[in-house]
């Protein structure tokens, strides 16, 4: 990535977390760092409910690249209406399914990843274990 691409990714992630109602400076840090990072890594949440456990066990006999990770908001979710939910899926696969949630800490960043857009992006990542990696 060159000096130019990478400034332009912290200024537009910067505005946009900024405009979500965080410190205008400590949005900027937060998006450079994620930048520099080439992206964010998180914990799934949530994977120790039903049978997400033996979900992961059966997504660890895959090789990474076949696995699909799509966040999908979830405004009627009765306990937290700004919950992101982390659907996992097997290239040619039947469906998706609900491995768990993106940390509630962390959602106000995704959606700022996810662009200003009205219209759902899909973020496509990479799961290991139980954490979920996004590009930027």
């Amino acid at each position: 990535m060159t000096n130019y691409e990478m400034k332009s990714k912290v200024m537009s992630l910067g505005n946009r977390l900024a405009a979500k109602g965080n410190d205008r400076s400590a949005a900027f840090v937060q998006a450079w760092a994620i930048v520099k990072a080439g992206g964010l890594e998180m914990a799934v949440r949530g994977v120790s409910f039903g049978n997400r456990q033996e979900a992961l066990r059966r997504l660890a006999t895959y090789n990474p690249g076949q696995i699909k990770a799509v966040l999908v908001p979830e405004p009627t979710n009765p306990v937290d209406p700004a919950a992101i939910a982390v659907m996992v899926g097997v290239n040619n696969g039947r469906g998706l399914y609900r491995l768990g949630y993106v940390p509630r800490t962390l959602t106000p960043v995704v959606n700022a990843m996810r662009g200003q857009f009205l219209v759902l992006q899909v973020l496509e990542g990479e799961i290991r274990g139980a954490r979920l990696a996004l590009a930027v």
